[in-house]
């Protein structure tokens, strides 16, 4: 099941975030690197973007997804994470985070959706990849963001020609 942001959640999401990138994928990155995390709605809600949080059938969060309005047109799509037994296509949880986040992207109007993600997350590349995200240079992102460098690499996904459905 997928809900919208409460503070109760603010542990769990801190675990599984730092779980994910540092026990799974290695990726070495603190807390203090990532501040965003410690107060999720000043940083997503109430700045005009949002922040879901999966959970199973013990309601406990096994994913997450956020989204921070850096302009009228221009969101980022940050701290999409599922813990490794809950990933593929059986589960569904990666995508309908991911189509949660996309409905409100609609809902509200922006026409583009970037990101950056360490260069060793092959398979969140891949993910972007097939949602029709592209590849981007630093320098060709349209505005500028505070995240944990890691070799990132940027993605871009353009909303302005496309319809989405639910």
């Amino acid at each position: 099941m997928i809900v919208l942001y409460e503070d109760k959640y603010k542990e769990a999401v801190i675990q599984l975030i730092l779980h994910v990138q540092n026990v799974e994928a290695g990726v070495g990155i603190s807390v203090e690197e990532q501040p965003d995390i410690l107060d999720i709605k000043s940083n997503y809600l109430h700045t005009g973007g949002n922040f879901w949080v999966a959970l199973n059938d013990k309601q406990e969060v096994i994913g997450c997804i956020g989204l921070q309005k850096k302009t009228n047109e221009i969101g980022i799509l940050k701290k999409f994470f599922v813990y490794k037994h809950y990933r593929g296509k059986e589960f569904g949880i990666g995508k309908n985070l991911y189509a949660s986040l996309l409905f409100f992207v609609q809902k509200h109007g922006l026409s583009k959706i970037i990101l950056d993600t360490p260069s060793q997350a092959t398979r969140s590349h891949n993910f972007y990849k097939k949602a029709g995200f592209k590849q981007v240079t630093k320098k060709d992102l349209t505005v500028q963001y505070d995240y944990p460098d890691r070799n990132s690499l940027f993605f871009e996904l353009d909303l302005s020609s496309k319809r989405l459905h639910n």
